[in-house]
């Protein structure tokens, strides 16, 4: 077991799982860098989700769903762990020892034609404009990297993660006055990201869950699947570029529209001054708001189903 978590970069912090099934935080050491991102267990569990807010339907029924325990970034995925996917020449010039031949190989992300910082900058901030596959192919690089299974959440995971075992619009209750002790939004953020775990977090250890960027998730969006989904571990997949389902709101995103339940999609319109044919499959050049949080389950899928899960063809985009 050591040598394994050696081989991968892992660093313990009182991490240990027992025959009871209780597990820790850890830290995640990117190898041969001084990268590293810290992730929260979050407990297996049921809860109800949704909401009966009447003027979003779409966040109806409230419905029981049970999940398996996972671990997930305390943080998002910050631009210092990303750019490293993104640039292979910066990877090697950042790796000692060089970059391992399974990862030099992997098909990465076309370098953009505008800077997708926005402006924003990077230090300490969440990388953003990725799209939903860029996300993906993030993870298998991580797991190319580290030898263990990262992925984004699913819908269910991310609001059972945000919600923390509370049944309010937010973890901390209903005072929408106190979401600035919390989350950046439009009201506090001057227009841009900020730097990750500046605010408070919420009781499961995760920042910045509600703004500062929205959140890759991996379900399709549709307004009725609540009425459909399953009780145990639910996604929406389908083979369908648009809409999908991103949570938690961003810097731009007023108060009034950030909460727990609440349902937010992907629009083509991201990528409206993309001058490709097809667009690209890698970035949103009109979205700044967009970023990522990943997940590890307790229990990781067989070796065909991580295969599976990294190999999706990206979809054209026209």
């Amino acid at each position: 077991m050591k040598k394994y978590l050696a081989a991968s970069g892992l660093i313990l912090m009182s991490f240990q799982l027992n025959k009871s099934g209780i597990f820790e935080a850890y830290t995640q050491k990117i190898p041969g860098t001084e990268v590293t991102f810290d992730l929260a267990p979050i407990p297996a569990g049921s809860f109800q989700m949704g909401s009966t807010d009447p003027k979003s339907p779409d966040q109806r029924p409230i419905h029981e769903v049970t999940l398996d325990a996972f671990w997930m970034g305390t943080h998002e995925v910050t631009w210092d762990a990303f750019e490293l996917f993104l640039d292979k020449h910066y990877e090697e010039s950042m790796t000692e020892g060089g970059v391992p031949e399974i990862v030099d190989g992997l098909t990465r992300p076309s370098l953009p034609y505008l800077d997708m910082t926005f402006g924003m900058g990077k230090e300490g901030k969440p990388a953003v404009g990725m799209t939903q596959y860029g996300a993906l192919q993030y993870c298998r690089w991580l797991y190319l990297k580290t030898g263990i299974f990262y992925r984004i959440p699913t819908e269910a995971e991310w609001e059972y993660a945000a919600r923390a075992g509370s049944k309010d619009r937010f973890f901390f209750g209903t005072d929408q006055e106190k979401l600035s002790e919390y989350a950046w939004t439009a009201t506090n953020s001057e227009g841009q990201t900020q730097p990750v775990g500046k605010k408070k977090p919420n009781p499961w250890g995760l920042f910045d869950i509600y703004g500062n960027v929205q959140e890759w998730t991996i379900d399709l969006y549709e307004p009725d699947f609540y009425s459909r989904s399953g009780k145990e571990n639910p996604v929406n997949i389908a083979e369908k570029l648009y809409p999908h389902v991103v949570r938690g709101g961003s810097f731009k995103t007023p108060e009034s529209e950030i909460g727990s339940p609440v349902r937010a999609v992907s629009d083509p319109y991201w990528k409206r001054i993309d001058p490709q044919i097809p667009k690209s499959q890698w970035w949103f050049p009109e979205a700044p708001f967009i970023g990522l949080r990943i997940v590890r389950p307790l229990n990781p899928p067989s070796s065909e189903q991580i295969k599976a899960y990294y190999e999706q063809a990206p979809i054209a985009d026209y």
